[in-house]
């Protein structure tokens, strides 16, 4: 049997190595594209469940402003009742009734000085799910200020804070000043302070994830006054107030004649509650 010849034998080793080249290409282009789609898909599917928490964090804003809206709907009303559905937006609903500190000072800078509330509030959280873009610092309704002395201006406080875990939406209520000076009594001015309340510290505890139907109710509004009848001119009435992480002052004008002023500070209380519904 006659050998091959070089040429021969180099020309089968091309043609085998040329052969094995082929399928070799191929499973590297396979194996290209597996980890290509693989990528794709990654980022697909994280694109998706970001847009998907985006969706969840603008239905839980949603849902807190209504809530809001409906609570500030029964406000002065004495058992005037609303209900409302609370959705599933992926996070926790919170009704904390022994949760935020709310404390109310007056002063003028004289004889004048009283704590004349200090209590518990209540409010109102969601814990949303995670979301890279919850805003945290956004205020949805109201602003930073802790008391208010202007018509006009909501005593809603709707925000975005950071909580333990996720972002949360806090739902809470400041108070709010109003005066008025209402004519002479024993040669003294007469001026009416009004400070409104809402507390939330009646409502039931609640901490439930998915949909949860709530009953909003005005249980009751209480006045109480307490009378300042000084002898001399007096300043601006200091309203200092502190609820939650908040606090602030505004001042009051009190009129006066050369006998002084009589100075009636009234506390409106409305007490709302919150409760789970049952159908």
């Amino acid at each position: 049997m006659k050998s091959s010849s070089p040429i021969c034998k180099i020309g089968r080793l091309y043609h085998s190595r040329k052969a094995l080249a082929i399928p070799v290409t191929f499973l590297i282009l396979f194996v290209s594209t597996l980890f290509m789609v693989a990528v794709t898909y990654y980022f697909a599917v994280e694109r998706i469940s970001a847009k998907s928490q985006s969706i969840k964090v603008s239905l839980a804003r949603e849902n807190m402003m209504g809530l809001d809206e409906d609570l500030s709907s029964v406000l002065w009303q004495s058992t005037s009742s609303r209900t409302f559905d609370f959705t599933d937006c992926g996070g926790q609903l919170k009704v904390e009734p022994s949760a935020n500190q709310l404390s109310i000072n007056i002063t003028d800078n004289n004889s004048i000085y009283s704590t004349i509330f200090n209590d518990t509030a209540g409010c109102v959280v969601y814990e949303l799910p995670y979301s890279e873009t919850a805003d945290t610092g956004l205020f949805l309704k109201g602003d930073t200020r802790a008391v208010l002395n202007q018509s006009g201006y909501s005593m809603t406080q709707l925000y975005i804070r950071k909580g333990v875990q996720h972002a949360e939406i806090m739902l809470q209520y400041r108070p709010k000043v109003s005066y008025v000076a209402t004519g002479t009594e024993g040669n003294k001015t007469v001026n009416n302070v009004r400070i409104y309340i809402v507390s939330l510290n009646s409502s039931q505890t609640i901490e439930l994830m998915g949909r949860v139907p709530l009953r909003i109710t005005c249980e009751s509004t209480v006045n109480s006054v307490t009378s300042y009848d000084v002898n001399y001119q007096p300043g601006p009435l200091i309203v200092t107030a502190s609820v939650g992480e908040f606090s602030g002052q505004v001042p009051v004008p009190v009129s006066s004649t050369s006998y002084g002023a009589i100075v009636n500070v009234e506390l409106v209380l409305c007490k709302v509650q919150i409760e789970r519904w049952v159908r």
